[in-house]
């Protein structure tokens, strides 16, 4: 079982809960809308406590201190060097670092400065998405705004350099749907690329995402149904039992979870998968 799988199924298990928090009953109406607001301000600013030295400590104690040494070899030297060149490399070399320990937060500032140094579309895509995910996967409530902005930031970039990238689009509608002030416009942004790619396996996955966190858990079960069709995987089972399990559809949700054991065949897993079968069983 590969490392970053388990790792990940894990962050799906853990932050479960941010789908019911605070949910966006705007997302009812948008998602029954191709129309794309005039508005294209995220209405979100990033927090001057959240910085990259303050999610690498949060980092650097998840993972131990055995996989922080080289990370703090490569801190050390950013620190000393002189040369924007070599600033750059040692914010990339970071970023790669990060990234090899599943920790997209500090991975996602690296990225981002060296976008804002090269302002290529690979880098502004790379941080777009690390942020993204950094907001998918933590439960600092307090740190949330800063993810959302920066994103913003970068898909707006990525989008400006290359206006047809579906990726740029469908990165972008998440964070806008993220950010709260923009739901709606992010959601026309993820079914316009559903519309020119039906098979965009990120847009279906963040469609059904949002369709949960707004309650229409039918529009999700459809969507994770035929994102299910197209990449059968642990993450689009287990919302799709999570989905079922809402409206009541015991056995169909009974089944999803069966399937999220057989492409996560992890102890840990198992057990969760297990009780959460138990509880729809009794």
């Amino acid at each position: 079982m590969k490392t970053k799988q388990i790792a990940f199924a894990a962050a799906i298990l853990v932050v479960m809960g941010y789908l019911y928090v605070q949910p966006l009953k705007a997302l009812t109406k948008a998602d029954s809308s191709h129309d794309t607001p005039k508005s294209a301000n995220a209405g979100v600013a990033p927090a001057a406590n959240v910085t990259v030295e303050t999610v690498s400590a949060t980092a650097k104690a998840a993972i131990g201190e055995g996989l922080s040494v080289k990370i703090n070899d490569l801190e050390a030297k950013l620190q000393k060097a002189s040369a924007d060149a070599e600033k750059t490399d040692l914010e990339k070399q970071l970023a790669k670092t990060w990234d090899d320990v599943n920790q997209p937060a500090p991975a996602a500032f690296y990225y981002l400065a060296a976008a804002r140094k090269e302002n290529t579309f690979g880098q502004w895509m790379n941080a777009g998405t690390r942020f993204n995910d950094a907001y998918k996967m933590s439960s600092d409530t307090a740190a949330a705004p800063t993810f959302v902005a920066n994103a913003v930031e970068a898909f707006q970039n990525a989008t400006k350099i290359n206006p047809s990238s579906l990726d740029a689009k469908t990165g972008l509608g998440v964070a806008y749907v993220n950010g709260g002030a923009s739901p709606m416009q992010g959601i026309a942004l993820l079914r316009e690329v559903v519309d020119k790619d039906p098979n965009n396996v990120a847009a279906n996955m963040n469609l059904g995402l949002f369709s949960m966190k707004s309650g229409q858990y039918d529009k999700a079960v459809a969507r994770f149904k035929t994102l299910i069709a197209i990449k059968p995987d642990f993450e689009a089972y287990f919302y799709l039992a999570e989905s079922c399990k809402q409206i009541g559809k015991k056995q169909e949700a009974i089944a999803a979870y069966q399937k999220c054991k057989e492409l996560m065949p992890d102890p840990t897993f198992t057990q969760r998968i297990d009780q959460y079968i138990k509880e729809l069983q009794n």
